[in-house]
């Protein structure tokens, strides 16, 4: 039987909010929200509404709409931070390290794909954004050192700059956002396979 302290703490959790709604569950509205409206034009509440709960009820949640938006972005850079620290990442050949992270990352956006897009859709206009985008950017340069490394290796061909390499890869996995549907028939491990392939092997037939 719980105790008296325990009683009156479940009491006062089920009195935050609409019954129901935990932060977790609050974030992941507000994520879709933020990502239909864009950050800026989404108010306190525009997210009650979709919420169903008054404003007041959110503070019980989250201190601020700034909260929910570093929460989120925590959410998706997170993900892509500690694919870096994986043992695949950090010991090995370089390219074959270069496709573990390509994999992961992949992996990552397709798992957290509604974070992961209102990083990729930042402005910069706060504080909180430009710090998101600083950790991007750190992530992209560490990938383009193993692009460099790869190259030194022998393993990568030498006429591109490991920049334009690091943009054009970016740029192809960012833009799985913008089309894939999670649940499809293309599956997140066969959309890595088909990214690693272009990726490494062109679009050439193989002899």
């Amino acid at each position: 039987m719980p105790s008296t302290t325990e009683t009156a703490s479940t009491a006062a959790g089920a009195k935050r909010g609409r019954p129901g709604y935990d932060q977790q569950s609050v974030l992941r509205i507000a994520v879709d929200v933020f990502n239909r409206h864009g950050y800026d034009a989404t108010s306190m509440g525009i997210l009650a509404d979709n919420l169903g709960i008054s404003k007041s009820a959110i503070y019980h949640h989250v201190p601020s709409k700034g909260d929910l938006l570093k929460l989120a972005l925590d959410h998706a850079l997170g993900g892509l931070e500690a694919i870096l620290e994986e043992p695949e990442a950090t010991s090995g050949a370089a390219d074959a390290r270069l496709e573990f992270v390509l994999r992961q990352t992949v992996a990552v956006l397709v798992d957290r794909l509604p974070f992961v897009t209102l990083l990729l859709r930042l402005r910069g206009n706060t504080e909180i954004e430009r710090d998101a985008l600083e950790r991007r950017r750190t992530f992209d340069h560490k990938v383009a050192g193993l692009i460099s490394n790869a190259r030194d290796e022998g393993s990568l061909r030498q006429d591109i700059d490991p920049r334009t390499v690091t943009r054009l890869l970016f740029g192809m996995i960012n833009s799985i956002v913008e089309w894939y549907k999670p649940g499809g028939s293309l599956s997140p491990e066969r959309l890595a396979d088909d990214v690693i392939t272009m990726a490494f092997d062109g679009l050439h037939s193989q002899p």
